[in-house]
Parts: C-alpha cells; structure tokens; sequence
C-alpha cells in the first residue's frame, strides 16, 4: 500500500496461500497462510506501544518509531478497525500499576486496539480492496527460493520452476514461513541469530475476576521474575470475555484465544509464558517447542485441560472433575489430563509462582476452580540482520514482520513493511525522478 501510495509501479504481491474469501478457518493451513496471514484468525489486537510487539526500537529512534507505529495504526482504522483505544495513560491505570508492584508484578503500560476476530477479515477485505486495482496479486503460489547474483537481489523463483525478475524484492513469510525464511537466508549467507521459544499455559477464569483490570486496560502486559528461578514469566493475549482455541502447526495442536467484540462468553483467559534459550550443545529452540506440544498431543489427544485444584493436588483433571469446575471451559474438545506429565519442571514451577503473584492482584486468580490449557507455545523465526531501513546484506532484498524475527505481532509487522517501502520508494527517486521499477515474468 505504501509502495502504491509513493507511485512505486508495478507492484507485484505473491501469497503462497488462498485469496481471504477461499480461506476456510478451521483448516490447518488456512489458519496461518492466505490473504492476511495468521492475523485472518487472530484476535486483532494492534499494539501502539514501541516496547511490545517486536523489536523495531532497535532499528528507529523512540519518537520516530511512536510516529510510524501511530501511522500505521491510522491506516487499519481508515479500513475499518474500531476508534476505541485502550490502555490510554489514566488515574485507574496509574493506580493498577501500583498494586502490581506490590505484588511483585511489573505492569508494562501500552495502548491496544482491539479488532476483534470477527472483523479481522472485514478489515483485511477492505485493504485488499484498497490495491487491487494498482497492485497485481497472485495467491495459491509459492515461492521456492530467492534470486541473488553479486551481493544483490535478482527476483524469485516459483515452486512451479517460473522466475521472476525485479529490481526490490520484500520477502515477508509470517511465522509459517520461518523455516523457509532460515533455509533462504543460510542459503544467501545472511546472519541471523536464534530466537527464543515461548513455552507456556493458557488460563481460563470466570471475567469478573479480572474484570478491573480488563475494564482499565483490556489487555495487561504483566511480568513476573520467579522466586525460584529468577526467570522471566509473563502474560500475553489476555482476551476478556473471550474463548479458549485451538491452534495448529503442522502435525501438531497447541492452545490460543481470541475475542470478539460483540458475542460474549463469561470467562476471560490468558497466556503464561516462560521463554527458553538455547546456545550450547543444543541450538534447536523450534525443535524443543514442538516435542514438548508433541508430548502434550500423545497424552492428551490434542490439547490438555486441567483444574489448577487438580494439579496442585498431584491427580488428573477427569471429565466429572472438570464437570464440576465453576468456569465452565470454552474450549469443548480439550481432554481432561495432568499437565504436569508434559511440561518441564521448571516451567511449572515458574507457571504456578506467576498465578500466585497474579492472585495477588486479582484475588481469584489461583483458585481451584481455575483452568490451565496445555500447552501454549510461541515459535519465532530466526531474527535476521538488517538494517534500519529492513534491508539485509543483499542489496535491495528487504526482509520483514515475524518471518523475519523483527516483529511479533500485527501493528510492528505492517511497520517493517512500511519502512522498506519508503526506502524502496526513496531509492527508486534517487536514481531517476520519472523512473518506475519494473519486473518480468
């Protein structure tokens, strides 16, 4: 869109996956590839603050990157997301913070705008229509490798062998894309550096236990470092009043949630995440992700529920034991199982200490009658080295969102690409005023 905006033509977009009206949710790999990418599906929540949602304040100074983040978001609610804004700087803010130091909590303040999951295709729609008639867009058609000679970009070459030659290319993958992106980039010689895996729990609870801090903020970005480990814990896509989902890699089923912003369930949930780092012997943080949901599949079918009242007391969660659990789980497929033949000791111990220091701040969080979803896990791609502008050490081929480890989530994603845009934009400029780019099949 800001390549068009700039006058940058002709613009050519290829998805590996379906136009957004053949996607078909539910479908394992229409869930993450399509028009629109995994965030067709998501709960739509576009983070303004520069501090969460990626890693672009290591790229733009503070103020600037406020401005481009600010942009970005005008350009989704000109397409339809909602004017309310969330988390806004206020007395009732101000003072939830307070009660999180308290309770050894530390409140990360940011300002969200929830879409919703139902309007998330709305607005992905809208946009697509915005460039249709300026932009050329092939869907169904992947991309098999990078074209690269001296040091500098050549175009793509398709999975059908047809290459395409440009001047710029963007490769923008997505999460589901990450592996491609890591085979293309060792393939190309450029650095990148392993990312960390986000393994953890999704918890379920009746609203009203949350419902101030949800009422003030909506989506609360709490961190927590364990007594016993002195690790990082940490909240993520809180969804007040919302469901538990299922999410699925490949082979593999894992825990999510979203909400919408009409229909309401009674329940709110969350993510606790532990990251885990790896260096040496052992270098393979995806890989130790997916044995770990793998290991959640072979107990427990698929996704594991289970009472935090169970777990403490060391016995599985039962169906007549969930029967009888005050929150009613949204998640209806969920086995009933015992978490703790699936995660790590460690991760345990740092899940049940966060839901301690939460109970804190929200009395009712460590009841018994809370549900624990396992597991929930979170794998970035391998963040490549670029530079403020997105490009990587091959001349005039940008890399950028998740698939490119610089952004994890919607609002820093749509910003990368915005960047090398208008460095795209700037340098076709330089070099000629009247000149246009141009690309063959």
């Amino acid at each position: 869109m800001t390549l068009e905006e700039l006058g940058v033509e002709p613009v050519l977009i290829i998805e590996k996956g379906k136009d957004l009206s053949d996607r078909r949710r539910g479908h394992s790999q229409d869930m993450l590839c399509g028009w629109g990418g995994a965030g067709a599906y998501s709960d739509g929540k576009l983070t303004l603050s520069p501090e969460v949602g990626g890693f672009l304040s290591d790229y733009v100074e503070r103020n600037a990157l406020r401005e481009l983040l600010s942009h970005t978001d005008e350009i989704y609610v000109a397409h339809g997301a909602p004017a309310r804004l969330y988390g806004e700087t206020s007395a009732a803010v101000e003072e939830l913070a307070d009660r999180a130091r308290i309770a050894d909590l530390e409140l990360v303040p940011m300002q969200v705008r929830h879409i919703g999951t139902e309007n998330c295709s709305v607005v992905l729609l809208n946009l697509q229509r915005s460039l249709i008639e300026h932009v050329e867009i092939l869907t169904e058609t992947p991309v098999e490798k990078l074209l690269a000679e001296n040091g500098q970009v050549q175009g793509v070459e398709l999975a059908n062998g047809q290459k395409i030659r440009c001047n710029y290319v963007i490769a923008a993958p997505g999460r589901a894309g990450s592996r491609w992106m890591k085979k293309e980039a060792d393939s190309l010689g450029l650095k990148s550096k392993a990312s960390p895996v986000d393994i953890g729990v999704r918890v379920e609870l009746p609203a009203i236990v949350l419902k101030d801090i949800t009422d003030a903020i909506y989506e609360s970005k709490l961190i927590h470092y364990s007594k016993t480990f002195d690790d990082k814990v940490r909240t993520f896509c809180m969804n007040p009043y919302g469901e538990v989902v299922c999410e699925e890699f490949g082979d593999i089923a894992a825990v999510n949630g979203h909400s919408y912003t009409e229909a309401k369930s009674g329940n709110t949930n969350f993510a606790i995440l532990v990251s885990s780092f790896f260096t040496e012997p052992f270098d393979d943080p995806i890989g130790y992700g997916r044995y770990i949901t793998r290991l959640a599949n072979l107990l427990g079918k698929g996704v594991i529920v289970q009472r935090l009242g169970d777990l403490l007391s060391g016995q599985r969660s039962t169906p007549p034991r969930i029967a009888r659990c005050l929150t009613r789980p949204t998640l209806s497929q969920a086995t009933p199982g015992d978490l703790s033949f699936v995660l790590p000791y460690r991760h345990l111990v740092n899940i049940l200490e966060m839901l301690q220091a939460l109970d804190k701040l929200a009395p009712g969080v460590y009841s018994r009658h809370t549900l624990l979803y396992g597991v929930e896990v979170k794998f970035y791609s391998n963040r490549i080295d670029v530079s403020p502008e997105m490009e990587t050490g091959v001349r005039n081929l940008f890399v950028v969102g998740d698939g490119a480890g610089v952004s994890r989530g919607l609002l820093q994603a749509s910003a990368s690409g915005i960047l090398a845009a208008r460095a795209i934009a700037k340098r076709i400029g330089e070099a000629s005023p009247d000149r246009k780019d141009s690309f063959t099949k």
